[in-house]
């Protein structure tokens, strides 16, 4: 292994960064996060390279579980490598004083070749040219007026046990692509979640290797009290997978075990995960959703709870503005109820990127159409958009924020960091 680079502390010892494989829900957050590259995965475990990590600390606040915030005191001569990590199961337990001074002979001159070793090689880029980074301008804080979200209530080791109490097929029946509304009742366990947060579905059965199925992370598509309004229950939004992005065959493990499921079906549940990606709770408080898919889940969620608070008279919202794409009608997850809703509620604006006899239209396309509103709605501090869907969209989506700050007399440079600072502009692609 390469010489580390992540910090070094007296006498010649690594602080390694590694991600507990107990708790990853492996949502690949802190590989799209980290700006160096130091995060790998495989089908298993996600891991840190200790030749590449700069210690920059970047990918610690969105990770949605606290995975990925635990450190081990070692020997640099003994830093645990890439294909050791792949194949824990558990973090290893700390070293002991006296097994760290045993390799105190060993760190000297470990230590030296690091302080001497060259920084890791970075892409060369074209000069005087700057690679726009989308996620650099996502929020890790929530709202200030956000609900106190609850974390890791329940994990793969002590999972909940929820019952399903309805599946439908949330997308036009007889078309290839299928997404189910899926409903979980938690019975008597408490189990509270904010609209934004996510749980792990554990599917049952072990993988190619013998081992159990770590969970899929599904973003919670229900208000905060529930999906039937005073039940303990949650509902997802999954998507059927039957092929991978180059279009060859493929079965998804979870997601075909929960279009499968039937009522009376019980399924382990881990989470919630998520402290960052909620909503603001204040008054007058603008919303703008942007997202594709099955990214619509907790646009749904947050869509409905302001529903709810809407029609009890008690809460007067701001604007609320939804952006929403997918291949074609027939493949939008809740087109008939998104109809229904009143058009003084929500400004729904709808892109199909493969819609019959129409040309090719996105989510940024709708936006540069909406431009003078979204610009409106930059300038109001209590003004507050969300990102979710495929990854592929992430930078169309701020670049056409971008562009709308730029053509309306705003200077991005001072936006797009005020937008993460105040927990404003939030990334939650996959």
């Amino acid at each position: 292994m390469d010489t580390p680079t992540t910090t070094l502390v007296d006498n010649g010892m690594l602080k390694q960064h590694l991600i507990d494989p107990e708790i990853c829900i492996r949502c690949n957050t802190c590989e799209a996060t980290c700006p160096v590259g130091a995060i790998t995965h495989d089908d298993r475990n996600y891991v840190v390279r200790a030749d590449v990590c700069n210690g920059c600390m970047a990918c610690i606040a969105p990770c949605p579980t606290g995975s990925i915030d635990n450190w081990r005191s070692v020997p640099v001569a003994r830093a645990y490598s890439v294909e050791a990590q792949l194949g824990w199961d558990e973090l290893p337990p700390e070293l002991t004083p006296a097994e760290l001074a045993r390799s105190a002979p060993a760190t000297a001159a470990s230590a030296q070749a690091a302080a001497t070793a060259p920084a890791a090689p970075t892409a060369p880029s074209e000069p005087g040219t700057q690679v726009f980074r989308p996620a650099q301008y996502g929020a890790s804080v929530p709202p200030w007026s956000a609900a106190h979200p609850y974390t890791n209530l329940f994990t793969p080791k002590s999972p909940a046990t929820a019952t399903v109490v309805g599946n439908y097929n949330c997308t036009e029946a007889g078309f290839e692509s299928e997404t189910h509304h899926v409903v979980l009742d938690l019975g008597s366990m408490p189990f509270p979640v904010l609209e934004g947060q996510s749980i792990g579905i554990i599917p049952p059965g072990t993988d190619a290797l013998g081992k159990a199925h770590q969970p899929r992370q599904y973003s919670v598509a229900s208000p905060r009290n529930g999906e039937r309004p005073g039940y303990n229950n949650l509902a997802l939004t999954v998507k059927r997978v039957t092929m991978d992005h180059h279009g060859n065959a493929l079965r998804g493990v979870a997601s075909n075990y929960l279009c499968d499921l039937q009522v009376g079906d019980t399924v382990q549940v881990v989470g919630p995960f998520g402290s960052s990606f909620l909503m603001p709770n204040h008054p007058r408080s603008h919303i703008v959703m942007i997202c594709t898919g099955t990214g619509s889940a907790p646009m749904r969620a947050m869509t409905e709870w302001r529903r709810r608070l809407r029609n009890s008279g008690k809460f007067e919202g701001g604007k609320l503005m939804l952006f929403f794409g997918a291949r074609t009608p027939q493949e939008l997850p809740y087109f008939g109820p998104l109809q229904n809703l009143p058009k003084d509620f929500i400004d729904i604006n709808l892109a199909f990127s493969r819609a019959a006899g129409q040309p090719r239209r996105y989510v940024q396309d709708l936006m540069r159409e909406r431009a003078p509103d979204l610009a409106a709605l930059l300038r109001d501090a209590n003004s507050h958009f969300y990102v979710c869907g495929l990854k592929s969209m992430e930078e169309g989506v701020v670049m056409a924020l971008r562009d709308i700050a730029h053509d309306s007399g705003l200077d991005w440079e001072q936006v797009g960091p005020a937008l993460r600072q105040g927990g404003r502009l939030h990334l939650e692609t996959y």
